[in-house]
């Protein structure tokens, strides 16, 4: 009776070098993101500008974050070096986790709106002339 061998191999790590560098670039990265971000954002309050220009500044600020979360979650998580079907399992749940909080805070905008403009008074007023017709 023969037994078959079966060879297990490993995922070869990078040289010291090669991590030096790769830390290097990975803070170069996250660095020169987070000066933008908080450029951006002294940037909004130091000099006066119009509110389309600070919900643009915002909405920039908002997508560098992201972008860095990505990319903190492939470096640091090594999801980067995963098959796209784990990675998809990840990023999937996390976009619709952040699509229901944009959904609850524009249902809440909308309510707070509505509730603020509701004038009970007016309108039983619209109703007691409507029957006064």
């Amino acid at each position: 009776m023969e037994h078959s061998v079966q060879e297990v191999t490993f995922h070869h790590e990078p040289g010291g070098n090669e991590v030096v560098k790769k830390i290097i670039k990975t803070t170069i990265i996250l660095s020169v993101i987070t000066i933008i971000e908080l450029g951006m954002g002294l940037a909004m309050y130091a000099f006066p500008m119009a509110a389309g220009l600070k919900l643009f500044l915002k909405g920039v600020i908002v997508i560098l974050s992201l972008l860095k979360a990505f990319y903190i979650v492939g470096v640091f998580m090594h999801l980067g070096e995963e098959i796209k079907t784990l990675i998809m399992t990840i990023i999937v749940p996390l976009l619709l986790f952040i699509w229901f909080i944009a959904a609850f805070l524009w249902d809440g905008n909308s309510w707070k709106v509505l509730r603020n403009t509701y004038n009970p008074k007016a309108a039983t007023e619209v109703h007691a002339e409507g029957g006064k017709h």
